[in-house]
């Protein structure tokens, strides 16, 4: 099955006072920290979700401000017709996660897998996405209603998939970046 990632850029920054996607993590800016991420974990199509690009292909939400789950629809929908059968979605907000932070969901079967208590990140079979689902539902019900597995996931990594919306964990998480993806 052909994977594809979904990175999340909608958001409009707010808490962080800066738009996420271009904040620089280590001298790099964390759209691109996440998008290494996507290539280590063999993603043959690589896109963002939102208003802008940022040098990737881009899926415009369909409904600006309609939350993460427009973002998803609007991806998967150009994975979709790019030829991706399963999707990995992660957050523009997370540029420290790590290739073992998400391979227990990248090996999960069935329709799809995402951690316990975390929204982000998940992987799910595009063809199992509910046809009735919204831009504005919660993450957590398209995850149930795509029939995704929920995994236990280590405090360790939940830390750096929960990622920084505020400076603060932007400051936390600066420092846990030995080990994280490169180009």
């Amino acid at each position: 099955m052909a994977l594809g990632a979904i990175i999340l850029t909608g958001g409009a920054g707010a808490r962080m006072g800066a738009d996420k996607a271009t904040l620089l993590w280590a001298g790099r800016r964390a759209v691109d920290r996440v998008a290494a991420l996507a290539r280590a974990a063999a993603c043959e199509v690589i896109l963002t979700a939102g208003s802008n690009d940022y040098g990737l292909l881009l899926a415009l939400d369909a409904a600006p401000g309609g939350g993460p789950v427009g973002g998803v629809l609007a991806g998967a929908r150009a994975l979709r017709l790019a030829g991706c059968d399963r999707a990995l979605v992660l957050a523009v907000d997370a540029p420290t996660a790590r290739l073992e932070d998400i391979a227990p969901l990248l090996a999960a079967g069935g329709a799809g897998a995402a951690f316990e208590a975390l929204p982000l990140p998940m992987v799910f079979d595009i063809a199992e996405l509910p046809a009735e689902a919204l831009a504005g539902w919660p993450l957590a019900r398209l995850a149930e209603r795509a029939g995704l597995q929920r995994l236990s996931c280590p405090a360790d990594v939940r830390v750096r998939l929960r990622g920084a919306n505020t400076p603060e964990e932007r400051e936390a998480l600066l420092s846990d970046l030995t080990g994280s993806v490169d180009d």
